[in-house]
């Protein structure tokens, strides 16, 4: 069974599209992914999430991809069991990294491409300015 948090993308047959990470069940709960994200968008299992934790996003604002969003509310887990990567933060490190770091220290391999998510390089370099103002 794999584990994912799912959010709404805008999809598009344009322009080349990447795919998202997600965390499977193979996760030994390490941590070593965790400090990796420069979007601090994985989480231990359990743990909610804020759009205001690790980046420079504050108040409120429009997501590129989920719409309208408040960056001190608490979202939650996309996972009790194991970390978990929240795809409305995560960049798969566009504009900060060549490849991701989480699945580059990954000592499982469990960070891997989530083909149920894609999103155009344009699309994450915009969740990226939108988090890093």
């Amino acid at each position: 069974m794999l584990r994912i948090f799912a959010t709404k993308l805008v999809r598009t047959q344009e322009k080349k599209e990447n795919m998202a990470i997600m965390i499977t069940d193979e996760c030994i709960n390490c941590g070593a992914c965790e400090p990796e994200c420069p979007n601090n968008a994985i989480y231990e299992g359990g743990a909610s999430w804020k759009f205001a934790e690790g980046t420079g996003f504050k108040g409120q604002g429009e997501h590129p991809t989920v719409g309208a969003v408040d960056a001190e509310v608490e979202n939650d887990p996309g996972s009790m069991d194991v970390y978990y990567i929240t795809h409305s933060k995560c960049t798969e490190c566009v504009g900060f990294h060549d490849e991701p770091q989480c699945a580059a220290v990954c000592p499982v391999d469990c960070c891997v491409d989530d083909p149920e998510h894609r999103e155009t390089e344009e699309m994450l370099l915009a969740k990226k300015a939108f988090m890093h103002l």
